[in-house]
């Protein structure tokens, strides 16, 4: 396929920003500063990346694009994801490409309002896991079909069993999905 002309690359970089700030993992990630205090420029520098990415290369498939947005997210934010949406935002970044590709534009622009409309109304809440525990431990809990997500730096006093983040030996954080 043809490569993207100047206005479907900065539709592609939109529709790419508008993913990644849907993506409940991503923010939490900076929400919680876990790529430091640059949390929101990397998130940020991490959309051109994306985009650069499918710029450098050719038939990319959805396992490539979901390998370099995991080994972004552990080099820049110190997380492994684990909660299995990391292959829905791969399809979506994907998908959105193919369409600019194919000068969809208009099928993209409607993906990029929708998910700006998630947003603005909401996407992640936190909610109290426990009323036994205190205030500050809470569950982030995604609206619609999104799997459910705990923050580690937000539950470090709960047990083990009860959390879907880990933190691993050498100090990663683990997002995986509640069971």
């Amino acid at each position: 396929m043809a490569p993207l002309t100047s206005s479907t690359r900065e539709l592609f970089v939109e529709a790419v920003g508008a993913v990644l700030e849907t993506w409940p993992v991503l923010q939490i990630a900076v929400d919680n500063g876990f790529g430091g205090v640059h949390s929101q420029q990397k998130a940020d520098w991490m959309v051109a990346m994306l985009q650069q990415y499918f710029n450098d290369n050719v038939d990319l498939q959805q396992n490539e694009v979901e390998d370099f947005i995991s080994d972004l997210m552990n080099n820049e934010f110190d997380t492994m994801v684990e909660d299995g949406s990391l292959p829905q935002v791969a399809q979506k970044v994907c998908v959105m490409y193919q369409q600019c590709q194919q000068r969809k534009l208009t099928e993209v622009r409607d993906q990029i309002c929708e998910l700006a409309q998630k947003k603005s109304t909401g996407r992640a809440k936190g909610t109290p896991v426990d009323d036994d525990k205190s205030e500050d431990e809470e569950a982030m809990e995604c609206d619609g079909d999104g799997p459910s997500i705990i923050s580690a730096a937000v539950m470090e006093k709960s047990p083990p069993q009860a959390t879907s983040n880990e933190e691993e030996d050498d100090g990663w954080t683990v997002v995986r999905r509640n069971k």
